[in-house]
């Protein structure tokens, strides 16, 4: 069973969803009890960093997540979910749960796109993702999928840990982690067969290192 956090920063419904159609067992839960028994934790999310991390902190999720993901315990972020794990966001100037190293920063207004004209910000519709790094998330995925992104801010982890790649006025990280912690700045769930594959892979990863 995956667990989808809800931490009151919305697009739980669309992941379940989802899964559902995958035919995948999940549960939507606040609870700190039932990410102990899940076989994999996703991270959702749409909204402002701050207020994403006070409910974590007040609904005893902040902590737990940490001990779960430092166990072991495999772990999916998607958008406000993914930039959360990183150190601290620009918005909000908020201190985030660092899972891992990085930071998220904003999309200036002078970026340009390749003819030279403002690009639209937040980055919204479907952009391609270039993979630098292989993972069993990724079986199956052609180089020209295109995936759905909706967001103002990006964020720029360690080095070491990107593994995609988007442009959108700069080339900005848009997949991050190691194995068994991931981190996507697009939606699977609203990215048709390609995110599904994603999020099919994703608990397939789960069940086997169960």
């Amino acid at each position: 069973m995956l667990a989808i956090i809800d931490y009151q920063a919305g697009n739980q419904t669309s992941v379940k969803r989802a899964l559902d159609h995958l035919q995948i067992e999940s549960e939507v839960t606040s609870s700190p009890e039932a990410l102990e028994r899940a076989d994999g934790l996703i991270f959702p999310g749409v909204g402002a960093a701050g207020q994403a991390m006070k409910a974590l902190r007040e609904g005893g999720l902040a902590e737990r997540i940490k001990t779960l993901t430092k166990a072991g315990r495999p772990l999916l972020g998607i958008c406000l979910g993914c930039q959360i794990m990183l150190d601290r966001s620009e918005e909000n100037e908020t201190e985030t749960l660092g899972l891992l190293p990085g930071e998220n920063l904003r999309f200036r207004k002078e970026l340009e796109d390749c003819d030279g004209r403002p690009v639209r910000i937040p980055h919204m519709g479907w952009n391609t993702v270039k993979f630098i790094k292989k993972s069993p998330l990724w079986a199956g995925l052609q180089p020209s999928d295109q995936f759905y992104f909706v967001h103002g801010y990006y964020p720029s982890p360690a080095k070491e840990l990107v593994m995609g790649l988007t442009w959108h006025g700069l080339e900005f990280c848009s997949v991050f982690g190691r194995e068994g912690l991931w981190a996507l700045q697009f939606h699977p769930e609203k990215s048709g067969p390609p995110g599904l594959t994603i999020l099919k892979n994703f608990d397939d990863y789960c069940r086997e290192v169960k």
